[in-house]
């Protein structure tokens, strides 16, 4: 009767999403993503990208805001996120856009709201 017996399969863990990405690429996303106060944009550094993060560092300028603005551009940490459609916008950890490119009122909006 080994024709219906019952097989179990052992499945070992994926590191993502993909299956490409190795344990310490991983490890370092998750800390990242838990970061404190900070600013991100998540994307390529295609033209989009750049157009969302001036628009950031414009919003944050008109606030008085004196908070960085970083760039990740890698797509482990971009996943960590649950992000499949870039640019995205990401405060204090918290993912509050993606998929298009906010105007710098929007982006003061967004801030306003969060913080």
């Amino acid at each position: 009767m080994g024709l219906f017996a019952k097989v179990t399969k052992k499945e070992e863990p994926k590191s993502c999403c993909c299956g490409n990405c190795d344990a310490e690429s991983m490890a370092k996303a998750e800390n990242a993503k838990t970061e404190g106060a900070s600013i991100k944009i998540l994307g390529s550094g295609c033209q989009k990208c750049n157009q969302l993060e001036a628009a950031t560092k414009a919003a944050l300028e008109q606030l008085g805001m004196d908070t960085t603005v970083d760039h990740v551009t890698d797509f482990s940490q971009i996943a960590a996120y649950g992000v499949m459609t870039t640019p995205a916008l990401v405060v204090d950890g918290k993912v509050v856009s993606y998929g298009k490119v906010l105007k710098t009122e929007e982006v003061v909006k967004i801030l306003q709201k969060v913080r």
